[in-house]
């Protein structure tokens, strides 16, 4: 359950409508649209609402998908959720902290990664800090 609770006019002061429509109201960014989807820089990326810590450049790869792919989030920054809404169930990624909606983790795709993940993650629900 998330812990920082702010009122829908607190989160649009901070966000850009964009953000916000992804975060608070789980729409999803057009494929091959987002800042990060070809980034590959070493750093950290945060939560874009809260600023809370979620995923290591490390975990990062090119599932030639149209979105920022991890396999593997930091530990207790995330949680995880049932989503039935496209006909079909998926498992929704949200921000532990302010239960910002993140994406979705889909598991047994065949990609080579050390978890077998993938967490398709928008890049408008992301801040990006490279490392020094």
């Amino acid at each position: 359950m998330a812990v920082l609770q702010k009122t829908p006019e607190e989160w649009h002061k901070k966000l850009t409508d964009e953000q916000y429509e992804v975060l608070f109201n789980k729409a999803t960014e057009t494929p091959f649209s987002g800042e990060y989807d070809t980034t590959f820089a070493d750093g950290t990326y945060a939560c874009a609402a809260c600023g809370t810590k979620l995923f290591e450049s490390g975990t990062k790869f090119d599932a030639h998908c149209g979105w920022p792919s991890f396999y593997d989030a930091i530990p207790g920054t995330v949680e995880f959720h049932d989503d039935l809404t496209m006909g079909t169930k998926r498992i929704e990624v949200t921000c532990a902290t302010c239960g910002g909606h993140l994406g979705h983790v889909f598991e047994g795709e065949g990609f080579d990664t050390p978890t077998d993940q993938r967490y398709c993650i928008n890049s408008l629900s992301l801040l990006f800090t490279p490392n020094p």
